[in-house]
Order: C-alpha cells, then sequence, then structure tokens
C-alpha cells in the first residue's frame, strides 16, 4: 500500500511535523517553534480574530499538541514557554467567551442537558453518521476518517487529565473507563490503534497528526475543546460533561458508522473499530452517568452547571462541524482543506 505524502514511513506513535500556518496568529506560533524564539504578532490581533475561524483554531491547537506529544523537531522545554502560554491563554479566553456567549441560554442542569441525548431521534436527517450508513460513499468515508483522525489517534488523551481532580466514586468509574479505553492492559486493543488500524483499512495514513493540514476550523474546535477543559482544573466540571456527551451518543452513531464501513466494504479493521465501541460505550454511558458524574456531584455539586456547558458546548460544536461536512458533501466537493488522492 502507498501512503500519501512525504510522511508516508511516519506511524500512528510518531511525532508530527509542524505545518503552515492560516494567518497572523498561527504563523506566529509555529514561526516561534521553528526559530526558538517568542511568537511575534500584533498587540490587537487576538481580540481581532475570529474565535472560530482558521487562524485562531489552527494556533489553539498547535500550543495544546505541545502537551501531548509536541512536534518534530520542536524542543520539548516549549511546552511551558512563558510567552507561548500567554498567547496561549488570550487565545484559550477568545473562545472560551464564544462559546458560553453561543450557549448562554443554554440548560444548566444534568437532566436538561442530557435528556434530549438520551433518546434517539425519530428525525435523523441532519445526522452525519446515519447519512453515511444509509448512502455514504466511500471516498466520504475516508475524509471522515481522515477528519476524525486528530482526536482519535489520542483517544482518551485529554479526559485522562481530569483524574486527578476527581475523588472518590467519580476518580474510581473515570479511571474504570480510561482503562477500558487504553485496552485494558493489551497495546492492540488501544482504542487509537484500532483506529489507526481503521485508517490502514481505508488506504490512509495512520501517522500521528498526519491531517492536521488538511483539517478546517470547526474539526480543529472540537479537539481544541478537549484540551481546553483538560488543561484546566476549574473546567474539570466540563471536561466531565464533554466525556459523558461523547459516551452517550457514541453508540449509536458507532453502529450506524459500523454499517456504512461494511456496506462500503472498507475493511474488517474499519467496521471493528465502529463495532467495538457499540457495546463498550453502552457500557460506559451508564458508568459515567451513574457514577463519574453522580459522584462529581456529590462531592462537588456546584459544579453541575459546568457539567451542562461541557455537554452543551459539545453538542454545539460537534453540529457545526456535522454542517460543515454536510455542507461540502451536498456541493459535491471535500470537506477537508484539500482533497485526498482517490485511492
Amino acid at each position: 500500500m502507498t501512503l500519501p505524502g512525504p510522511s508516508a514511513t511516519a506511524t500512528a506513535d510518531s511525532r508530527p511535523l509542524l505545518v503552515e500556518g492560516r494567518g497572523e496568529l498561527s504563523r506566529a506560533v509555529t514561526e516561534a517553534l521553528r526559530s526558538d524564539a517568542p511568537p511575534v504578532y500584533a498587540a490587537g490581533a487576538v481580540p481581532k480574530a475570529d474565535p472560530w475561524g482558521e487562524d485562531l483554531q489552527l494556533a489553539l491547537y498547535v500550543l495544546y499538541e505541545l502537551h501531548y506529544r509536541g512536534f518534530e523537531g520542536v524542543d520539548d522545554e516549549r511546552e511551558w514557554d512563558p510567552e507561548l502560554l500567554r498567547l496561549r491563554r488570550a487565545l484559550e479566553t477568545r473562545f472560551l467567551h464564544a462559546l458560553r456567549t453561543g450557549l448562554s441560554c443554554a440548560p444548566r442542569s444534568v437532566d436538561e442537558a442530557f435528556a434530549p441525548l438520551l433518546v434517539e431521534p425519530v428525525d435523523l436527517s441532519g445526522s452525519l453518521s446515519h447519512r453515511l450508513e444509509t448512502d455514504g460513499e466511500l471516498w466520504q468515508l475516508r475524509e471522515y476518517a481522515a477528519l476524525r483522525s486528530l482526536y482519535h489517534l489520542k483517544e482518551a488523551d485529554p479526559h485522562l487529565w481530569v483524574v486527578p481532580r476527581l475523588t472518590g466514586r467519580a476518580k474510581a468509574a473515570m479511571a474504570a473507563i480510561e482503562y477500558d479505553e487504553f485496552g485494558a492492559g493489551r497495546a492492540e486493543r488501544i482504542h487509537a490503534r484500532l483506529f489507526a488500524d481503521l485508517m490502514a483499512d481505508l488506504d490512509l495514513d495512520p501517522g500521528y497528526g498526519r491531517y492536521l493540514d488538511r483539517a478546517p476550523a470547526p474539526l480543529l474546535a472540537t479537539v481544541n475543546l478537549m484540551s481546553l477543559f483538560g488543561l484546566h482544573r476549574a473546567l474539570r466540571g466540563a471536561l466531565v460533561g464533554h466525556f459523558a456527551c461523547v459516551e452517550v451518543t457514541s453508540s449509536p452513531g458507532s453502529r450506524r458508522l459500523a454499517k456504512a464501513m461494511r456496506r462500503c466494504g472498507a475493511g474488517p479493521a474499519a467496521e471493528h473499530f465502529y463495532a467495538e465501541h457499540v457495546e463498550a460505550d453502552a457500557v460506559h454511558e451508564q458508568v459515567v452517568r451513574h457514577e463519574v458524574i453522580a459522584g462529581l456531584l456529590a462531592d462537588e455539586p456546584g459544579l453541575e452547571a459546568d457539567i451542562a456547558f461541557g455537554c452543551a458546548a459539545t453538542v454545539l460544536l460537534e453540529d457545526r462541524l456535522a454542517t460543515h461536512i454536510g455542507q461540502a458533501w451536498d456541493q459535491g466537493r471535500s470537506a477537508l482543506r484539500s482533497p485526498l488522492a482517490r485511492p
């Protein structure tokens, strides 16, 4: 199999390469990392930046990645560079303000936030997984996998940050779920490894971060949300809300995507990744709602609004991404910033 692009020898465990910036802020970040110098940008650049736009979201993604694997050729010490952290904080503030503004009327209780997610919608016309299940084409499944790889190749990593910030029932239950996510002690069963196998079935490059340069802002925002919540202890409730939202909605969507992979002949590993999530996430949903959330609220009832916010923010960004992808496909074009080569 020939994999596309210069990183054909990359693996799912390798460091990603830095990409080119998409505006003043992201260029300031990438140039600073390449030159081992502070980021240089205009004083008013952050307040003027579109919080949903390519420039801000890429800049934030690259800064967050320093806390995961970093980048090829970038000194590990840059993770705690004061100037980069100062810029990251300003970008986070802009992003978080946009989220809170967009969700000013969202539910503030756990029951209200999660109630709509616990019932399968009658109308699935806006569901991306339903579209792929019923009439998706192989090229669309490949695009979807390339986009989602930015999260799934680090699956469960952002959520692990919350474990030291929990106690009692919530901590024990969260650790149990994460144990499953990381393969229950078997390296070949780590969910990120299973997704790399899915990518190989779809003739995609499984290299970690390989498709960052092609990922549009709506996708970057979904991954940035997890990093934002995970890196801030003050947002631990929001991270639990995000995690619970993902687990509650995962099983039905995974069932549809497994059928899509089977229908399009994507390959056994491609189908297996989603089939694995159907049963596992159905169990995780119960644990996260009845043990993680309930345990956290028993310990810290004041975090209920944050849990609800984390759920609502996840739904908002997933809806924005689904709209972006759906509109692109409706127009017969790629949802990526540049299309994949056809296998």
